[in-house]
């Protein structure tokens, strides 16, 4: 239930538009936990696929759907979203919700994936060769050059404060190969139950057949959470990166709720033309997956 007193983490995904809908409800389970357990429900319209709805009954409606510690307690304002899921960083209860298992294009939110997936696996101190595929990735961002050698933890800088395209798949590509790395970003959806979600590229840039869910992402960034590396690269402010011998950036994070929103402590945003913004973030302004120690019923208004 909305809490309007007493702050706490909170997540807050949304995004608005997308490909079809499937479902919403009650409780977001932690990492291969269910609260509430898979429940039947109906079918939600032609881009969503499952007959049943991960967190609870009330997670079966395409409608909002939120829970009122008494009638008095501030109504839930009006949301310039077609889906989002408000829960509680900790525990995983989900607080308020419209569409929450609807299918969307995920844009670059879907790094926070990649980004869960590999930080575990790659060893930060080691390089990757960037491949033809990495450097001829539109919009590449970084600018990674063809043959050159990056080190692991610079590209998730890059990956995670401007969006780099190119980054994202130079870090796939570092399992091994660009095959086994998407195998190892979809395994670890499964493994988070976020279920709505199939990667097709890592960088989340629109290929077909890929899409995810406001309750996916609120998953995903709630596993981002748990990782303090994750953290490191998504709340570096600036950092140099060098792309060729005689050639530097600067990176500059997007995220300008780091310093302008007390509390906020992270996230990842998106756009592409063809859904506009979307966002995964400890406080986003426009479409997102928050986390940040304040009231859930505050949180909402930041979504308008």
């Amino acid at each position: 239930m909305l809490d309007r007193i007493r702050p706490r983490a909170v997540l807050v995904a949304a995004l608005l538009a997308g490909l079809g809908s499937a479902a919403v409800g009650p409780a977001m389970p932690a990492s291969a936990v269910v609260v509430g357990g898979p429940v039947s429900s109906p079918s939600a319209g032609s881009g969503s696929p499952v007959a049943q709805a991960v967190g609870g009954a009330q997670l079966a409606a395409k409608g909002v759907v939120v829970s009122y510690p008494s009638r008095s307690a501030p109504r839930l304002p009006g949301v310039a979203a077609s889906a989002f899921v408000v829960a509680d960083a900790s525990t995983g209860q989900v607080l308020a919700a419209k569409d929450p298992h609807g299918w969307y294009r995920p844009a670059s939110t879907l790094k926070m994936l990649t980004a869960v997936t590999l930080i575990p696996l790659l060893n930060p101190d080691a390089t990757v060769v960037a491949s033809k595929q990495a450097t001829s990735t539109v919009p590449n961002v970084v600018g990674l050059v063809a043959g050159r050698a990056y080190k692991i933890s610079d590209l998730f800088t890059a990956l995670l404060t401007i969006s780099a395209n190119d980054a994202a798949i130079a870090l796939t590509q570092a399992t091994g190969s660009f095959g086994e790395g998407m195998s190892l970003i979809n395994a670890e959806a499964r493994h988070l139950q976020a279920d709505d979600t199939v990667a097709v590229e890592p960088n989340g840039l629109d290929a077909p057949g890929q899409h995810t869910s406001a309750y996916d992402l609120a998953l995903i960034a709630r596993q981002a959470l748990k990782l303090p590396a994750f953290l490191k690269y998504d709340q570096t402010m600036s950092a140099r990166f060098v792309v060729a011998r005689r050639k530097a950036v600067e990176l500059f994070n997007q995220n300008s709720l780091l310093t302008t929103y007390p509390g906020a402590v992270g996230g990842k945003i998106g756009w592409t033309s063809a859904i506009g913004p979307v966002a995964s973030a400890a406080a986003w302004a426009t479409a997102a997956t928050m986390t940040m120690p304040m009231p859930a019923s505050h949180t909402l208004r930041l979504i308008r």
